[in-house]
C-alpha cells in the first residue's frame, strides 16, 4: 500500500497541482491555433498540417504507456520535476525548429514529457482522503481543462505579437520555474509496487486492458469523446481564419475562452460521483455532447452559434472525463499511475484520430463535414452508453 506523506492536501497545494498541469497540457495545445503559421513558415500543405497534432498525441500516447506507469515504481515528486525539466527543453527545441521533420520529432517529445499530468493527478489523488477524492481530482483536473482552453488564447496573442516560435520559448522558461516551485513545496509519497521491475509494471499496464472491465468501458468513452472535442478544436482555426472570417490568432483564441465553463462543471461532476451519479452524469453530459455539433454546425453563419457550441462540448468532455477517472480510482491508490496512465492512452489515442481527421476532411469537404464526423464520434460515445445501461440494468457505474 502507498505511504502517504503526512504534509495535508491543502487548498493552495491543490491550486498548485492544478496550476502545473494547466501549464503542462497546455504545451500539448499551443499548436492548435498556430497550425496555419507553422505551415507556411515551414512550408507545408494545409493538408499535413493535422500531423503536428498527431505527431503530439502520439507521444503522448507513448508517454502514457512508458512514462506514467512509472509512478507506482519511483517517488513522483522526483518524477514530476524530472519531466518538467525535460518537458522545457522539448519546448525549447520545438521553437528553435527550422525544418518540419524536425519540428515533428521536438512536438512529438513535448508530447511525451506532457504526460506529466497525469502522474500529478494519480499524486493527488493518492495524498487525498477517500472522501475527498473525487473533488481533489475534479479540481486538478479543472487546471486540465483551463490549460487546454487558455492555451489557445495566449498562444494566439504572442503568436500576433512576437511569432508562432515566441510561444515555445516563453512556455520552456514556465516549465523551469513550475520544477522549482514543486521541488519546494510538494509533498512526497512512496509508491505502491516498489518490489516489481519497470517490465513487470508494464506488462500490468497491458493486463489491465485485459482484466479491469471499468477500464475498458470507460476508457472506450473516452477516445470518442476526446475524438470529438479534437474535431473540433483542431479544425476549427481552418474555418476561423480563412477569407471570409480572418480572424487573427488572438481572436481566435478567444474562443478557449467560451469552454471555461468546461473547467467549472469539473469539480462538480467528481462531486455527483463520489455521491454515486456518475452514469446519470455520464449520459447527460454525451446527450449534450451530441446536441453541441448542432450549434457548431453554423460557424460559418454565426460566431455566437459557435461560441454557443464551444461551451456545450466543452462541458460534457470534461464532466465526463472528470467522471471516468473518479471511478477509476476510487479505493486503488496503490495502481493510480497505471490506471492513468492506461486510460489517457485512450484518450490521446482518440484525440490524434480526430485531429488527423479533421484536417483531412476539411481539406476535402469543408466545415459541415467536419462537424459530421464530430456528431458521428459523439453518436458512438451516447449509444455505447446506452448500451452499457441496458446490459448492466443496475444503474451502477
Amino acid at each position: 500500500m502507498t505511504a502517504f506523506s503526512p504534509a495535508p492536501l491543502t487548498r493552495s497545494l491543490t491550486l498548485l497541482l492544478a496550476a502545473t498541469c494547466a501549464l503542462s497540457v497546455a504545451s500539448v495545445y499551443f499548436a492548435q491555433p498556430l497550425l496555419e503559421s507553422m505551415a507556411t513558415s515551414l512550408g507545408v500543405a494545409t493538408g499535413k498540417v493535422g500531423l503536428v497534432v498527431g505527431a503530439t498525441q502520439a507521444g503522448y500516447a507513448i508517454g502514457l504507456l512508458l512514462v506514467v506507469p512509472l509512478g507506482d515504481l519511483f517517488e513522483r515528486k522526483r518524477l514530476i520535476v524530472c519531466q518538467l525539466l525535460l518537458s522545457a527543453a522539448a519546448l525549447l527545441a520545438v521553437g528553435l525548429a527550422q525544418d518540419w521533420a524536425v519540428l515533428l520529432l521536438a512536438m512529438s517529445l513535448v508530447g511525451l514529457l506532457a504526460v506529466v499530468v497525469q502522474v500529478v493527478v494519480a499524486h493527488a489523488a493518492t495524498l487525498a482522503t477517500a472522501q475527498e477524492q473525487g473533488r481533489v481530482v475534479g479540481q486538478v483536473t479543472s487546471g486540465v481543462v483551463l490549460g487546454i482552453l487558455l492555451a489557445r488564447l495566449v498562444a494566439g496573442a504572442f503568436a500576433d505579437v512576437a511569432g508562432w516560435r515566441s510561444v515555445y520559448f516563453v512556455a520552456a522558461g514556465l516549465a523551469l520555474l513550475m520544477a522549482l516551485l514543486l521541488w519546494r513545496k510538494l509533498p512526497s509519497a512512496q509508491p505502491g509496487a516498489r518490489s516489481a521491475s519497470y517490465r513487470q509494471l508494464l506488462a500490468s499496464v497491458v493486463g489491465l486492458y485485459r482484466h479491469d472491465r471499468l477500464l475498458r468501458q470507460r476508457g472506450l468513452l473516452a477516445l470518442l469523446t476526446f475524438a470529438a472535442f479534437s474535431v473540433l478544436w483542431s479544425a476549427m482555426v481552418l474555418p476561423l481564419s480563412a477569407p471570409a472570417l480572418a480572424l487573427s490568432h488572438t481572436q481566435i483564441g478567444l474562443f478557449g475562452l467560451a469552454g471555461i465553463a468546461g473547467a467549472m462543471a469539473a469539480s462538480r461532476a467528481g462531486r455527483l460521483a463520489d455521491q454515486g451519479h456518475a452514469q446519470r452524469t455520464t449520459g447527460v453530459a454525451l446527450l449534450l455532447l451530441l446536441l453541441s455539433w448542432v450549434a457548431t454546425a453554423f460557424l460559418e453563419y454565426s460566431l455566437l452559434a459557435l461560441v454557443l457550441g464551444v461551451v456545450m462540448l466543452d462541458f460534457a468532455v470534461q464532466a465526463v472525463h472528470v467522471t471516468n477517472q473518479t471511478l477509476l480510482l476510487k479505493g486503488r491508490s496503490e495502481m493510480a499511475s497505471r490506471l492513468i496512465g492506461a486510460y489517457m492512452c485512450c484518450y490521446s489515442l482518440g484525440s490524434g484520430v480526430g485531429a488527423v481527421a479533421a484536417s483531412w476532411v476539411y481539406a476535402r469537404w469543408g466545415w459541415m463535414a467536419v462537424c459530421g464526423v464530430g456528431a458521428g464520434f459523439s453518436a458512438l460515445a451516447l449509444i455505447y452508453w446506452l448500451y452499457l445501461r441496458w446490459q448492466t440494468g443496475n444503474g451502477q457505474r
